[in-house]
């Protein structure tokens, strides 16, 4: 069967699922596909004057299966229009599945670098396989080939287990630069470096950087970037055990910062950090726009969670666009791109300068929403303050900060997560608090001062929100600032899957 005819194929069972997709749940102006099952961002670009994200697809069911490309793309970050998927598995370099990868700009020709993904004994016995390296091409940023001399890297390093994906690419000076997910054959995860001098011909360089025992048996999802002066290494590992309130989920995602050798590849790197507490996120990717941003999307889900959703035709979202930066300490903050402001619709201004006691609370009938408070805790006799979003009847989404322990807590336990609800980030204290805190009917995010600390989470109330309240715990806190905007539903704007068609 020829590509193009497994992309038409995939395309039509993706139109018929999307016929009977329930929208309880679905985004109005996070990234999914119009049906069925996505994981990873894949392939963050920018072409031809518009950003385009692809990811991890299975247009044929609800649940994981063999990986295609699906594909969006935005003039504005904030305004999404689905694309036809752009790869689809099946090709002797790709037979059972086209894994994670990246996309550049090859002097106007949008190539794709990704993960051919091979079963050697069924695909029941998911940990026996082979990946390699691939490309496909395309000049209209739509359609893409892939090269007859696929695969360009054939097999991992022969110091390496066979774990060997999710090629990251960029160019630095006049050479490309690949960094790919990796394992030892003692189960350590790594990063492993190539280069080449025109995408086609790729040399080994050795390890980047790799676990010391701790790190987990896999780093999944590499990015490799140089940021405020610094080199962050971006990675998933998988494998690594809970400590307190570290690590609490199944796999993680963070990262590295240091200092970087070209010439030597020697990183000289401190300690491993999370990017976010939530529950749900995991595979970040980034890209470097033409203004200088480094932007970051996430997969806002997490492997063998609960995924109500599975039930209403689709699975998996990805997370707002985030800009990052480091702050003077080395720690990397991320905030939501200021596009996302082209979300808002009405204001709603809650009070500026009052004293809370206890708590505060306000109807609501939306269910996409920006919040926006601001605590000053400088002369505050309360142990927490917080929010609580309402649903219906007991439903609630409670987000609250512990002024003496330092630390951000965001329980979902009574909004859809019954089981391992509460998932919590340190917080410096700050004189002030502010929390920014994104909703969107089966998500929360909530990004505090400026970035500092980010929780997100999938949420599943039964009901859509009901009320908003301010709580402040054993005293008396200051608010400052406390307001709402409702927010567009971009995919009733635009992007329906039957306009995503070759």
């Amino acid at each position: 069967m020829s590509t193009l005819h497994s992309i038409r194929n995939a395309a039509e069972a993706l139109k018929r699922a999307s016929e009977k997709v329930d929208p309880r749940y679905r985004p109005g102006y996070h990234i999914a596909a119009p049906a069925n099952w996505i994981n990873d961002p894949n392939g963050m670009v920018q072409f031809n004057g518009e950003y385009h994200v692809f990811y991890q697809h299975h247009p044929y069911d609800e649940h994981w299966g063999p990986m295609h490309w699906g594909h969006v793309k935005s003039k504005d970050l904030a305004h999404w229009e689905h694309c036809p998927i752009a790869l689809a598995p099946g090709d002797e370099c790709d037979r059972d599945g086209c894994f994670s990868g990246s996309a550049v700009d090859d002097n106007g020709v949008l190539t794709l670098i990704y993960t051919g993904h091979h079963y050697t004994h069924g695909e029941h016995e998911k940990d026996i396989f082979t990946q390699n390296q691939n490309i496909a091409v395309s000049r209209d940023g739509i359609r893409f080939d892939k090269l007859g001399a696929n695969p360009v890297i054939a097999e991992p390093p022969a110091d390496s287990a066979h774990h060997f994906r999710d090629p990251k690419v960029w160019k630095h000076g006049d050479t490309w630069y690949m960094v790919l997910g990796n394992a030892t054959p003692d189960g350590r995860g790594r990063v492993i470096r190539y280069h080449s001098p025109d995408l086609r011909r790729w040399t080994y360089d050795g390890v980047l950087a790799e676990s010391d025992g701790t790190l987990g048996f896999m780093w999944e999802c590499p990015d490799f970037f140089e940021l405020d002066g610094r080199h962050v290494l971006l990675f998933s590992p998988q494998g690594m055990e809970r400590q307190g309130d570290r690590y609490m989920n199944l796999f993680q995602t963070g990262y590295l910062v240091g200092d970087y050798d070209y010439e030597t590849n020697e990183f000289r790197h401190g300690e491993f950090r999370e990017m976010d507490h939530g529950h749900d996120f995991y595979a970040v990717q980034t890209l470097l726009d033409d203004r200088g941003r480094r932007i970051a999307i996430g997969w806002m889900d997490m492997w063998e969670s609960d995924m109500p959703t599975k039930s209403h035709g689709w699975a998996g979202a990805l997370t707002l666009p985030r800009v990052l930066n480091l702050d003077k300490d080395g720690r990397l903050l991320m905030n939501p791109a200021e596009e996302t402001e082209l979300l808002r619709l009405a204001q709603f201004p809650l009070g500026e300068a009052f004293a809370l006691t206890d708590r505060r609370r306000v109807s609501l009938k939306e269910s996409l929403l920006e919040i926006r408070v601001v605590f000053d805790l400088t002369g505050s006799s309360a142990e927490k303050v917080g929010l609580i979003l309402h649903g219906g009847s007991a439903e609630e989404t409670v987000i609250l900060y512990d002024i003496a322990q330092e630390k951000l807590t965001l329980d979902a336990s009574a909004s859809g997560k019954p089981q391992d609800g509460i998932r919590t980030a340190p917080l410096l204290r700050n004189d002030l608090l502010t929390l920014r805190v994104f909703v969107d009917r089966s998500s929360v995010e909530v990004f505090a001062n400026d970035g500092l600390a980010t929780l997100t989470s999938r949420i599943y109330p039964a009901e859509s929100p009901s009320g908003l309240e301010l709580v402040a715990v054993g005293g008396e806190a200051a608010v400052k600032e406390w307001k709402y905007w409702s927010l567009k539903d971009v995919w009733n704007e635009s992007g329906k899957a039957e306009s995503a068609e070759l």
